[in-house]
């Protein structure tokens, strides 16, 4: 069974900053250790992507997976659900960007994924809490290099 988890952080930049970084999806393998190469299988009207597909390689974890976007107008709310994947059951998230008002943002990442391999919950729950804090800390690092 799915757990979902979420975590905030605070990043000095204005929400379009953020949601530009968010939604490049064919730069992640520049910041994100674990992606190795992400191609655009298809596009919204507006250049947004609509579906991805990631080749993970996150040490005993080797996947190659395909998300699905959607998009809050504002670009306040990015939401993804896998279509496919070699070893996901499940991966449903989003990215959710409130304005400070104050030239910062809390992005909140709520994640929820299921892996077609055995792991004890105590070892998955530690596995979980690892991709949410690189990848809140991954996204701070590379939009404070595009500020």
């Amino acid at each position: 069974m799915a757990d979902s988890s979420q975590q905030s952080i605070t990043i000095p930049a204005p929400v379009d900053t953020i949601a530009a970084v968010i939604s490049d999806f064919a730069s992640y393998p520049e910041w994100v250790d674990a992606v190795k190469s992400v191609e655009i299988v298809s596009e919204y009207e507006d250049g947004y992507a609509h579906r991805a597909t990631f080749v993970l390689d996150a040490g005993p974890v080797k996947d190659e997976y395909t998300l699905e976007y959607a998009y809050a107008e504002d670009l306040t709310r990015i939401e993804w659900t896998l279509v496919e994947s070699t070893v996901m059951k499940v991966q449903d998230g989003s990215y959710d960007l409130v304005d400070n008002g104050d030239g910062t943002t809390e992005v909140t990442y709520t994640l929820t994924v299921d892996i077609n391999l055995p792991m004890l919950g105590m070892f998955k729950r530690k596995a979980e809490k690892m991709i949410m804090d690189t990848a809140l800390k991954d996204l701070k690092k590379r939009v404070e290099s595009c500020v």
